[in-house]
C-alpha cells in the first residue's frame, strides 16, 4: 500500500464528508468540463446511442414491458407497488386485499393490446382482469365469472404479471439458472457480475446464509472461468450490526470473510467486487478492502475490486485511495444506490450537511470528474457503470481507442445502449445480474427502483416523450455552473428542516469513527460532584413540605412581573436557553449516561429534544400568545387576550430527565406563568443543570425553582391551593393521584391537569409487510433504551400466516443485541433505572418462565433485565404494562384488522400503536379505528418529533394536549375578552370617516 497517498485521500474524505456542496463540486466542475469540439462529437455520439435506446424499446419483451409501465407513471408505481409486497404473502385473503389496493385506482385497460408484444399484452389482461374483479360492483360480469371460477382465477392473473416482472430484473433464481442465461443470444459477448443480493442481513443464520450463497456463487463460476464472468459480495449482507459503533466487533470478522471469498476467487480465476454501501459505512469497508487488498496470499491476482458511487462527496478521494493500494484495482463506478435514505437519515439525524450531492446533474458531474480520473490512474482497471447515453458518449471520447475499461449496466435496464459497442467496437460490457428467489429478491430490487428521486433518471427521461433530444442530452456541467452548484433549494439543510418555525437541534454525526470516540471520551468524564444551580442548593437534596411552601410563595410572588414580560423576550430566553443546552451538550449527555443510564445516540436525543422544544415553543409563542382583534358590530371593539394563569408544577418522569423535564417547564414559562419543577428522584442532577441554564438564559430565579425529591414533594406541590396548573408525566396510577387531589378542597379553582402516561403499546403486522423491516422497527421499538419509553412497544400482533417467519427472524435479531454499560458506544440495552423497576421486571418475568419465546444472556453485574419475548394465547392476556424490555406477541387471524384494533382499544390505553403493512387500505382503517395518539404506519413507535410528531396519549395514557404540538401553549393560558363600547361617550366616528361625499 502506498501509505502517503492513501493517506492523503484518507484526510480528503474526511473533509469532504460533509462539505458544502458548492465548495465539493468546483473542482469536479473543472475536472468534468468538456472543449467546445469535444462537446460536439460527444453529443453526435450520444445522439446515436439514443436512437440504439430508443430502436431497443420496441424489441423483445422486457423493454416492451418497462415501455408499457414506464416506472414513473401512475400504473408503473403501482406495478412495482404490488411487486414489492405480492410473492411473500402466503394466504389467499390478504393476497385479494392488495390486489385491490394496488390495481384499484390504475387504468390498465388503456394498456390492454397496445403492445407488439404477445406476453407483455397477456400480463396486460391479466391485470384488467385483476382491476375488473376488484373493482367492479357486486353484480358486474366478471364478478359473477369469478364466483363460478373462484378467487385463484385473479390471484393466478396477477402472478402472471409478478413472473414476468421477475424476469425483468432477476437473472436467475439460483446460480446455474442465471449462468444458463447469460448463454442466451441476447447477451451474447457480455460477461456478468453475478450477486445473491437480498436484504441486508439481519441476524446472524442471515449472514452466515449468504456467505455460503456466495461461496457456492464463487465456485459455480469458477467452473467456467474463461465466460469472463464474476461475483459482487454486498458486506452489509455479511453481518447483522455492520455499524460503526460495533466496528471493533464486525471489521475483523467481515475481514475474515471478504478474505476466505477473495482467496477462493483468486484460486478459481474470477473476479470479485465489494459492492458500495450506505456512506456512513465507507470507512469501515475502506478498512475491510484495504486489508484484504494487501494480503500476500493475493499478490498477483487482479481480480480483486470495489464500487464507488459518485453521489457521494467523496468519491474522488476514495478513487485517489483505490489507485494507491499497491496493487492492481478493479473499480466499479455507479451513480448510487440509497439517495433517498441518506437524505433522510441526515434530515433526522441533525447533521450539518449532506454526504452527498442533492441534484441529479451534480451527481453527474461527479461521476464524469471521477470517471477522469480513472481513466488517468495507473493502478485501476475502470469499470463504469451508467444507462445513460451522454455519459457513456463522454467516457468513449475520454477514452479515445482505449479498450482497456468496461461498462456496466444493471440486468433488465438499459437494453440497447451497449450492444452495438460490444458486438461491432470491441468494447466490454458487464450485466450486474441480481440472483435468488423473485420472492425476496424482486422486492428488494423494487424498492430500490423505487428510490433513490427514481423520476429524474436518464432511462425515465428517455421514456417521457415530452421531452426532446437536447433536454434529454443537456450537458450537467452547464447544469450546475449555472446555479453555482448551489443544494437543490428543495432540499433545505438539516438545521433549516423546520425553517421558518424553529431550526433543528444539532446532532452528533456518530457514523464519524473520530467523533464518535471524541464523544465516548466526554459522556465518560466523572460528573462534578454536587451540580450547583444557580438559585443555590446542590446534591441530590430533596425538598421538605416548608420548602416546598416557600418556593411556591416565590413563585407567586414572582407571577406578575413575569407575566408583564413581554412575549417575545419571554421566547427569546428559551431560544437563548436552546443555545446554551448546546453548548454544554457534553455535561448534559455524560448526566444523562452516568445519572439516567442512558445510552449515547439516547442521549444525544435527550439533549435535542429539550433544544427542540425550547426553540419550538417559542416560536409558537411569537404567533399564538398575542391579543387578537375580534369581529363585532361597528362602534366596538372585541379583543382576546392570553394571559399566564400563575404558578405551574411541572412533575417530571425519570425515562426523559431533561426533555421532558424542560419541554412542560418551558412551555408553562413562555406562556407567562412561573414554575416550580419537580424532577423524578432518580434524576435530580440533570435538572439541576438544566435549571442553572435556564436561570442564565434570562429567566428570572424566583420564575424557576427546582425542588427535588420524592412523592412527598409531588404531593405538597399538587395540594397547594396556589398552584394554578399541573403538567405530569409518569404512570397512570400516579396522574389518577393528581387528578384526585385538584378537587378535594371545594374552596380551591378547577385548574388543568396535563398529563402524559403510560400505555399497552401494539404493533399490528400483516402477511404483506417485509418481515426485514418489521424486524428493525419491533427490536427498536422494544428494546432501544432498555424499553423504558412511553411510547415503546410492548404487544406485537402478527398475522397467524406470518408469524412464525416473523418471530424466528426476531429471535435471530435478539441474538445481535448487545447488554452493558450505556456509555459503550456499542451497547444497545443498559440497565433499567434502579433495583424497584429492575426486581419488579425480573419478577414478572420469572412468573411466566413457561411462556419464553425468547431471553438472551445479561451481565451478571447490574440492573440488566434481559430483552425478553413472551408468548400470549389472546390479545386480552396483556393486562398492564411492564416498563422495561419485555415484548409480548400474539397472533390475529386475516381478514380481522378492525377486530383486532377493537381489541387493543378495549384495553383503555391510547398512546401509541403500530401498523405494518403494505395495503393502503389498512393504513386507512387504522387511523380511522385506533384509538390512539400517535400511530406509526411501516416505521418504528419510538422517537416523536417535536413539531412534526406532536406525542400524547388518550383514555388511561394522558389527557392531551400534545407535547409538541401546535395546540400544547393554549392549555397553560388563560384567556380573557374584552368588550368596549367605543360610542358611549358619542358618535361613531368609524361611521363618519367613511362618509366620502358629505351631506
Amino acid at each position: 500500500m502506498t501509505t502517503a497517498v492513501t493517506s492523503e485521500a484518507r484526510k480528503s474524505m474526511v473533509r469532504l464528508y460533509r462539505a458544502a456542496e458548492p465548495d465539493v463540486l468546483k473542482p469536479l466542475l473543472d475536472r468534468a468540463a468538456t472543449t467546445p469540439e469535444s462537446r460536439e462529437r460527444i453529443m453526435g455520439h450520444a445522439a446515436g446511442l439514443l436512437a440504439d435506446l430508443r430502436a431497443a424499446q420496441s424489441r423483445g419483451w422486457v423493454n416492451q414491458f418497462l415501455q408499457e409501465y414506464r416506472l414513473n407513471s401512475s400504473e408503473g408505481v403501482a406495478l412495482l407497488s404490488l411487486a414489492e409486497a405480492f410473492l411473500r404473502v402466503p394466504d389467499p385473503e390478504t393476497a385479494d386485499l392488495l390486489i385491490a389496493d394496488k390495481l384499484g385506482d390504475a387504468d390498465w385497460r388503456a394498456h390492454a393490446g397496445r403492445s407488439s408484444s404477445k406476453l407483455v399484452n397477456s400480463a396486460t389482461w391479466g391485470l384488467v382482469v385483476g382491476r375488473a374483479l376488484v373493482g367492479e360492483g357486486p353484480a358486474g360480469p366478471l364478478k359473477r365469472l369469478m364466483a363460478r371460477a373462484g378467487e385463484p382465477f385473479v390471484r393466478q392473473a396477477v402472478g402472471a404479471a409478478m413472473k414476468m416482472m421477475g424476469e425483468i430484473f432477476v437473472m436467475g433464481r439460483t446460480i446455474d439458472e442465471a449462468m444458463r442465461r447469460m448463454r442466451k443470444p441476447e447477451n451474447k459477448g457480455f460477461t456478468a457480475s453475478f450477486d445473491m443480493l437480498g436484504e441486508a442481513a439481519r441476524t446472524f443464520d442471515d449472514a452466515e446464509r449468504y456467505f455460503q450463497a456466495y461461496v457456492g456463487a464463487i465456485d459455480a463460476v469458477g467452473n467456467d472461468p474463461k465466460a469472463g464472468h464474476s461475483v459482487s459480495v454486498k458486506l452489509s449482507a455479511l453481518h447483522p450490526r455492520y455499524e460503526v459503533a460495533r466496528w471493533d466487533e464486525c471489521v475483523p470478522a467481515l475481514t475474515d470473510m471478504v478474505e476466505a471469498l477473495a482467496v477462493q476467487a483468486a484460486r478459481k480465476g474470477i473476479a470479485l467486487t465489494v459492492d458500495a454501501e450506505e456512506s456512513e459505512r465507507l470507512e469501515m469497508s475502506l478498512d475491510i478492502i484495504g486489508a484484504v487488498a494487501a494480503l500476500p496470499s493475493l499478490k498477483g491476482w487482479e481480480g480483486f475490486g470495489m464500487a464507488v458511487q459518485a453521489y457521494g462527496k467523496r468519491a474522488r478521494p476514495v478513487v485517489a485511495w483505490a489507485n494507491g493500494l499497491d496493487r492492481i484495482m478493479n473499480v466499479r463506478l455507479v451513480k448510487g444506490a440509497y439517495w433517498d435514505s441518506e437524505i433522510k437519515r441526515t434530515q433526522v439525524e441533525g447533521l450539518n450537511d449532506y454526504p452527498l450531492f442533492t441534484r441529479k446533474a451534480a451527481t453527474d458531474v461527479s461521476y464524469l470528474a471521477v470517471a477522469k480520473d480513472m481513466l488517468a490512474a495507473e493502478n485501476i482497471r475502470p469499470a463504469f457503470a451508467s444507462h445513460n447515453a451522454l455519459t457513456v458518449a463522454t467516457i468513449l471520447e475520454w477514452a479515445g481507442n482505449s479498450r482497456d475499461f468496461e461498462f456496466q449496466r444493471l440486468h433488465g435496464m438499459g437494453d440497447g445502449l451497449y450492444e452495438r459497442l460490444v458486438r461491432e467496437n470491441g468494447y466490454h460490457c458487464r450485466i450486474y445480474a441480481p440472483v435468488g428467489g423473485h420472492r425476496d429478491l424482486l422486492a428488494y430490487l423494487v424498492r430500490r427502483l423505487l428510490e433513490n428521486g427514481a423520476n429524474s433518471s436518464f432511462v425515465h427521461q428517455l421514456a417521457d416523450a415530452r421531452l426532446t433530444e437536447a433536454e434529454i442530452l443537456a450537458d450537467p456541467v452547464a447544469k450546475i455552473a449555472a446555479v453555482g452548484g448551489a443544494r437543490h433549494p428543495s432540499i433545505p439543510l438539516p438545521k433549516d428542516l423546520f425553517a421558518p418555525g424553529h431550526r433543528n437541534s444539532m446532532g452528533i454525526d456518530l457514523s464519524d469513527r473520530p467523533t464518535l470516540e471524541a464523544t465516548v471520551a466526554a459522556v465518560g468524564k466523572p460528573l462534578v460532584s454536587g451540580v450547583q444551580s444557580s438559585q443555590g442548593g446542590g446534591g441530590a437534596r430533596s425538598e421538605g413540605k416548608g420548602q416546598v411552601h416557600a418556593a411556591i410563595t416565590r413563585a407567586h410572588a414572582a407571577f406578575p412581573a413575569w407575566q408583564a414580560t413581554p412575549v417575545d423576550d419571554r421566547a427569546a430566553c428559551l431560544e437563548r436557553l436552546a443555545d446554551l443546552l448546546e453548548e454544554h451538550r457534553d455535561e448534559l449527555m455524560a448526566i444523562c449516561v452516568q445519572e439516567a443510564f442512558k445510552t449515547i445516540p439516547d442521549a444525544i436525543g435527550e439533549v435535542r429534544e429539550a433544544a427542540d422544544f425550547c426553540r419550538y415553543y417559542a416560536g409558537e409563542a411569537r404567533a399564538r400568545l398575542r391579543a387578537v382583534e375580534l369581529p363585532g358590530p361597528t362602534g366596538e371593539r372585541n379583543t382576546l387576550h392570553i394571559e399566564g394563569r400563575g404558578v405551574w408544577a411541572t412533575i417530571a418522569p425519570w425515562n426523559f430527565p431533561l426533555a421532558i423535564f424542560l419541554g412542560q417547564t418551558a412551555a408553562a414559562l413562555v406562556a407567562g406563568n412561573t414554575v416550580v419543577a419537580k424532577p423524578a428522584p432518580q434524576t435530580p442532577l440533570i435538572a439541576m443543570k438544566a435549571v442553572e441554564l435556564a436561570h442564565r438564559a434570562g429567566i428570572p430565579v424566583d420564575a424557576l425553582i427546582l425542588t427535588p425529591g420524592g412523592p412527598e414533594v409531588g404531593a405538597a406541590l399538587t395540594e397547594d391551593a396556589r398552584v394554578m396548573g399541573v403538567a405530569f408525566t409518569g404512570s397512570t396510577a400516579t396522574a389518577k393521584r393528581i387528578a384526585r387531589a385538584l378537587v378535594q378542597d371545594d374552596d380551591r379553582p378547577i385548574v388543568p391537569l396535563i398529563a402524559e402516561t403510560g400505555g399497552i403499546n401494539a404493533m399490528i403486522v400483516d402477511s404483506t409487510a417485509l418481515p426485514e423491516q418489521v424486524v428493525a422497527d419491533v427490536v427498536a421499538s422494544s428494546f432501544r433504551s432498555a424499553g423504558q419509553r412511553c411510547s415503546a412497544l410492548r404487544l406485537l400482533l402478527v398475522q397467524a400466516d406470518v408469524a412464525d417467519t416473523v418471530i424466528a427472524m426476531l429471535k435471530g435479531a435478539m441474538d445481535t443485541l448487545r447488554l452493558g454499560a450505556p456509555g459503550d458506544p456499542a451497547t444497545d440495552v443498559g440497565p433499567v433505572i434502579d433495583r424497584s423497576a429492575y426486581d419488579r421486571l425480573m419478577g414478572y418475568r420469572d412468573s411466566v418462565r413457561d411462556r419464553w419465546v425468547k431471553t438472551v444472556d445479561a451481565p451478571a453485574d447490574g440492573l440488566f433485565v434481559p430483552p425478553t419475548l413472551i408468548r400470549l394465547d389472546r390479545i386480552e392476556d396483556l393486562t398492564q404494562e411492564w416498563f422495561g424490555p419485555i415484548l409480548h406477541v400474539a397472533t390475529w387471524e386475516a381478514g380481522t384488522l378492525s377486530e383486532t384494533i377493537a381489541r387493543v382499544n378495549a384495553k383503555g390505553y391510547g398512546l401509541t400503536m403500530g401498523l405494518h403493512s403494505r395495503i393502503a387500505r389498512a393504513a386507512e382503517v387504522a387511523e380511522a379505528e385506533a384509538a390512539v395518539g400517535n400511530l406509526y404506519v411501516n416505521r418504528s413507535m419510538i422517537g416523536a418529533v417535536v413539531g412534526s410528531q406532536p406525542f400524547g396519549g388518550e383514555g388511561l395514557s394522558g389527557t392531551g394536549p400534545k407535547a409538541g404540538g401546535p395546540h400544547y401553549l393554549y392549555r397553560f393560558c388563560a384567556e380573557r375578552a374584552v368588550s368596549v363600547d367605543t360610542t358611549s361617550a358619542g358618535g361613531n366616528a368609524t361611521l363618519l370617516s367613511l362618509d366620502e361625499g358629505g351631506i
